[in-house]
Formats: structure tokens, C-alpha cells, sequence
């Protein structure tokens, strides 16, 4: 399988997101989580920003 982000700490959530039921799907810029109510959510593949991984784990607690 094709990395999902070069940050291996958002590799790793949405590794363990997997694992809970939520999807992966890739695309052409950026791929994508979908959680189990349908929510959808872009991982950053190549995160420039040092609270780029706070970030997204907000905004998965969000989704939650």
C-alpha cells in the first residue's frame, strides 16, 4: 500500500482510524477519511505545518 502522508504520526491515525471503521480513499491531490456517519475529512499528504498533525486530530474529534 502507498504511503497516505509523509508525516508518519497522521499515518498512524488514520491507520488506527482505519481499523475503527473508517475509509480511506485516495485521490488525484489529496486523499480523504470518511467516517462511519459519512463525514468526510482531506489528510494532508505532505504537511508543511509543524501543528499539522494537531490539526487534523482536532478536526477527526471533531467529526467524533
Amino acid at each position: 500500500m502507498k504511503h497516505i502522508s509523509k508525516d508518519r504520526r497522521i499515518e498512524k491515525l488514520v491507520m488506527d482510524l482505519l481499523k475503527l471503521g473508517w475509509i480511506y480513499q485516495g485521490g488525484k491531490k489529496h486523499g480523504k477519511v470518511i467516517s462511519p456517519a459519512g463525514k468526510k475529512l482531506a489528510v494532508p499528504g505532505t504537511p508543511s505545518d509543524v501543528r499539522a498533525y494537531f490539526n487534523f486530530r482536532s478536526r477527526i474529534r471533531g467529526l467524533s
